[in-house]
């Protein structure tokens, strides 16, 4: 787990270097704050109708939204694609404001919430760690909810505090609910790429290790700053291939 939270603190490092700042000025809410305006800048985020395509992964998000007969459009929405500045990783998210101040309380909530979750999310990571002994993958995915579960729990109420502070907003008779999810993909390469990788090379006994090749180079690229897990393959051929046939000859006594 401690990779993941060096990651973190190594972004927010290089966010103080780009503004001049020494490393520690900037706290997890600055970092979490230029993470939005770079993603921003580079189209990854949607709040309005509309689609999202990075060209980073195969997701694709189509956003629409239409005002009722109830007077002004209460709903809001948000795509961040790369969130986190991880290619694999996609935040989504419905805010439906009610009262007279719902359409505020909507918005806020949703400016709020993404870079509130990152911060959250770094700091538990950073204060929890995977069992040494645990190999088994269903046990690491629990961990992994946990790990999400907490920061959103965490990230709610200090939403919940910041409404009850807000001077301007009647949060008591407004409010907001929030449809999120986050989704992340941990394999590097999809079924299809390690299709296309295997069918394109020409000799299948090196099939192997050039899948593991290519799932090297793609985490290098989608994961940066992450320590590389273990990366292991078998590829299984049911069929001859006319072009990869070998023939070897059996010696017959005269």
């Amino acid at each position: 787990m401690g990779h993941l939270s060096s990651m973190f603190n190594g972004l927010t490092r290089s966010f103080s270097l780009k503004k001049g700042r020494k490393s520690g000025d900037c706290s997890g809410r600055e970092a979490a704050e230029v993470m939005a305006k770079e993603a921003k800048k580079n189209d990854l985020i949607l709040r309005s109708s509309g689609f999202v395509n990075s060209d980073a992964s195969d997701n694709l998000a189509s956003v629409f939204s239409k005002r009722g007969k109830k007077g002004v459009n209460q709903d809001c929405c948000i795509v961040w694609e790369e969130f986190g500045c991880q290619e694999d990783l996609i935040f989504c998210g419905i805010f439906d404001g009610h009262g007279s101040w719902g359409h505020f309380v909507a918005k806020m909530v949703r400016e709020s919430m993404p870079p509130s979750l990152l911060r959250n999310w770094q700091e538990t990571v950073a204060q929890t760690s995977l069992d040494p002994e645990c190999d088994l993958e269903s046990d690491k995915k629990h961990h992994w909810f946990n790990i999400w579960k907490q920061s959103y729990l965490k990230t709610c109420a200090a939403i919940d505090q910041e409404l009850e502070q807000h001077r301007k907003i009647d949060s008591f008779n407004s409010g907001t609910t929030a449809l999120t999810i986050v989704r992340q993909v941990w394999d590097v390469i999809s079924n299809h790429e390690a299709v296309q990788i295997i069918s394109s090379t020409p000799d299948r006994t090196k099939s192997a290790a050039r899948l593991v090749e290519c799932a090297v180079h793609a985490w290098k690229r989608k994961r940066k700053n992450i320590a590389m897990d273990d990366i292991s393959a078998i590829c299984l051929f049911f069929h001859s291939s006319a072009s990869s046939l070998q023939i070897h000859p059996v010696a017959t006594p005269e």
